[in-house]
């Protein structure tokens, strides 16, 4: 998310290296990364010209997401939308910035109340037919939408992390994973999932780090007791347990990371390494 902006090229690029030479495949991004810091264009031209310059393009999974941009003028909450033009747009501008014919995954970044969901799909799926993009992903979404998408979808992407939101917390254009939309997930052949936020800002381990008011309340205190406990256990960090956590969940949902050094890099991916015993899991899923 913050490549070119509070990470700089270089530091970014140390950070892909590293990941996709460990084996990572997947690259996930926005045309809006990171508005709030600059001009929402550096994460993909940051991407665009280390894959170029490493020749990394068929090693990877590109992933990005439209509709999210703010307009001009506008607030954070004053984006594009998802309307067949903007969609058409956004994605020829993502894929100029990302110096690449074809994205992978592209994402409908948020929900968008005035443009009905059958136009946007259809949007998606003549660019699917044009070869610019390979597969359609919705990200920030109700469960409504994600049903009536059906399998025209293959991709959704939630907020998610061991740690559950209280009860009605808002998180403005965001959209947690829900138990029932999991439940959805489990039951609809194809569908893959990912989490994003999976480490809650560094909160889990670090000091200087607190949870967002979303999380602070009394539900919460069992599970980061079932969470220290099990680190302590492996030990481990408590990032690495959830990570871990999540591959294991049914249906498994893949973390997006975002890290700003080779350490936390080589923290998060040695989750895929971690087994969680029956034990640990029901330490962690009965809390």
């Amino acid at each position: 998310m913050n490549f070119g902006t509070t990470l700089d090229d270089a530091a970014a690029f140390r950070i892909l290296d590293v990941f996709t030479e460990r084996g990572g495949r997947a690259v996930d991004t926005a045309n809006c990364y990171a508005s709030w810091a600059g001009t929402g264009d550096e994460s993909e031209l940051v991407i665009g010209a280390w894959h170029r310059r490493r020749g990394a393009r068929d090693r990877i999974r590109l992933a990005t997401k439209v509709g999210g941009r703010p307009v001009p003028g506008g607030g954070l909450t004053d984006c594009e939308g998802l309307s067949p033009r903007v969609i058409r747009s956004a994605v020829e501008d993502s894929l100029r910035r990302l110096d690449t014919d074809h994205v992978d995954v592209c994402f409908a970044h948020l929900m968008d109340p005035v443009v009905p969901l059958d136009d946007t799909l259809g949007a998606f799926e003549e660019l699917v037919e044009a070869g610019k993009i390979g597969e359609i992903g919705l990200s920030n979404q109700d469960l409504d939408p994600v049903r009536r998408a059906g399998h025209r979808i293959t991709w959704l992407q939630q907020r998610y992390s061991y740690l559950q939101p209280m009860p009605g917390a808002s998180f403005a254009l965001q959209r947690v994973l829900t138990p029932e939309m999991a439940g959805y997930a489990r039951e609809t052949p194809g569908l893959n999932v990912q989490g994003y936020s999976p480490l809650l800002s560094g909160a889990y381990t670090r000091p200087d780090r607190e949870f967002w008011p979303h999380y602070q309340y009394p539900g919460n205190v069992a599970r980061l007791i079932a969470l220290r406990k099990v680190a302590d256990d492996l030990g481990v960090s408590g990032n690495r347990v959830v990570l871990a956590w999540m591959l294991a969940s049914t249906p498994p949902v893949e973390p997006v990371i975002g890290v700003s050094s080779e350490a936390q890099l080589t923290d998060c991916l040695a989750a895929t390494g971690l087994v969680l015993s029956e034990e640990h899991l029901r330490c962690l899923e009965t809390a």
